[in-house]
């Protein structure tokens, strides 16, 4: 790993060089890859939050926001589900969303869904801000 992504928090995998957050233990991501996921994410917010979490892979600010946020998430899989959308390579699934959600698009994002319907969301330095769990 270089300077420069030891200085900033590059996530990349060694080994796939991917720049999707690491699948592990402390943060619970589901991939969010098709248009059909959301029907889901919507009836299952009738019962436990659904946090939608929209990065892309080749922003700085970005990369910053995500690393920050991972490192307070504090929910386990029985309280929220936390879905992770590389805005690049799934952009159809972005738009998707700001029209479904009626909430404009911009990266980082972070919605909130509950019953249906997006109750918060935050952009760039805003996520980190967030109280996530007065929805929890």
């Amino acid at each position: 790993m270089g300077l420069f992504n030891k200085l900033f928090g590059a996530n990349s995998d060694s080994t796939t060089g991917s720049d999707q957050p690491k699948q592990d233990n402390e943060t619970p991501w589901i991939n969010l890859n098709t248009v059909e996921q959301l029907d889901a994410i919507v009836e299952k917010s009738s019962t436990k939050p659904q946090f939608i979490f929209k990065h892309s892979t080749r922003c700085g600010i970005s990369r910053m926001v995500i690393g920050q946020f991972k490192g307070g998430y504090q929910f386990s899989e029985n309280q929220a589900d936390l879905y992770y959308l590389d805005l690049l390579a799934h952009r159809p699934v972005s738009n998707a969303i700001a029209e479904r959600f009626q909430v404009m698009h911009q990266s980082p994002q972070l919605l909130v869904v509950k019953n249906g319907v997006v109750v918060a969301h935050e952009s760039h330095s805003g996520i980190n801000a967030m109280d996530l769990g007065k929805f929890v």
